[in-house]
């Protein structure tokens, strides 16, 4: 039984834009204390899920609440102790990036100094530009900085490294790791499968405007295939009648296939039994897991 405090908790949730269903009967728990990955592809429901719980959007049935609050009705309590930081950040042009930041902490009560000073220089960021002349990545790092320079007890990133370069990505993972450290809550969406695995305890799996799975990762990844990748077999060798392959292939020396995770066991000893120079098998991945769920078309009604 989970005892831990709901920190977001929608059921049944649906969001409707007349005939067009963005949201179809979500349901969502992110507890408190963890890092929770919301996934989903384009049309999937996301984005809307995000505006009703930052009280911008009123659903259309169901329950929403954050922080313990309804946020449609007690919007200015939620955002008291929550941060959120968009994928598309737009920035007040005639302002410098650090006006941009002391602006939007002051919304909540002001910077944390030593900490603003802190992630402006491990986002190598300079705040005394104006807003107009930052790339898209500089744009993102402003809102960033904004929404970790003042401790919260939520924070909400919607595709937060969105234009940021391998080592912005790096700086961001270690500053979530720093606010797990610290106690708080993260709902994270992502496109980026690797990011959300190496900062996630659970996701959930959003399509056509509701959960398909939701749970811890290591738990999810029983539904995925193991990739092997075999090289050095003697000529002839047929590895058809294993059990539970998928999608063989051979291209010369090298030898892929997919395993079902029940059968591993039995084609690894297959395979040693046949004496290859080399083998690597690659355990199951978000993304496979991610890819799996949406080979089928989505539904024409889920909106865009």
């Amino acid at each position: 039984m989970n005892t831990r405090t709901p920190m977001i908790e929608t059921v049944g949730l649906e969001k409707r834009f007349g005939q067009t269903h963005a949201l179809a009967g979500l349901d969502l728990r992110v507890d408190e204390g963890e890092v929770h990955g919301f996934l989903g592809p384009n049309g999937a429901g996301k984005s809307t899920t995000i505006r009703i719980l930052l009280g911008l959007m009123r659903a259309s049935a169901g329950t929403a609440t954050v922080l313990g609050r309804n946020p449609w009705r007690e919007s200015v309590q939620v955002h008291r102790d929550l941060a959120y930081v968009p994928g598309d950040v737009s920035l007040w042009p005639n302002l410098t990036g650090g006006e941009v930041i002391d602006l939007l902490t002051g919304l909540r009560g002001g910077a944390d100094e030593q900490l603003r000073r802190r992630l402006i220089d491990d986002f190598e960021f300079d705040p005394r530009k104006k807003s107009r002349s930052y790339s898209k990545g500089n744009r993102q790092k402003v809102a960033l900085i904004a929404a970790l320079a003042r401790p919260a007890r939520l924070y909400i990133f919607d595709e937060p490294t969105s234009g940021l370069d391998p080592v912005m990505e790096s700086v961001f993972r270690s500053h979530v790791d720093r606010l797990r450290a610290d106690g708080a809550t993260v709902l994270l969406s992502s496109h980026i499968l690797t990011e959300v695995e190496h900062l996630c305890e659970r996701v959930t799996i959003i399509r056509a405007g509701i959960a398909v799975e939701s749970g811890a990762i290591s738990a999810l990844r029983h539904l995925t295939r193991t990739s092997f990748q075999v090289t050095g077999l003697p000529p002839g060798t047929d590895l058809s009648r294993l059990p539970g392959l998928h999608d063989l292939r051979t291209n010369r020396d090298l030898t892929q296939f997919d395993v079902d995770s029940e059968h591993l066991a039995a084609v690894l000893e297959g395979v040693a039994s046949r004496r290859p120079t080399g083998l690597t098998v690659s355990p199951p991945s978000l993304e496979t897991l991610f890819l799996r769920h949406y080979a089928v078309q989505q539904p024409e009604h889920v909106a865009r």
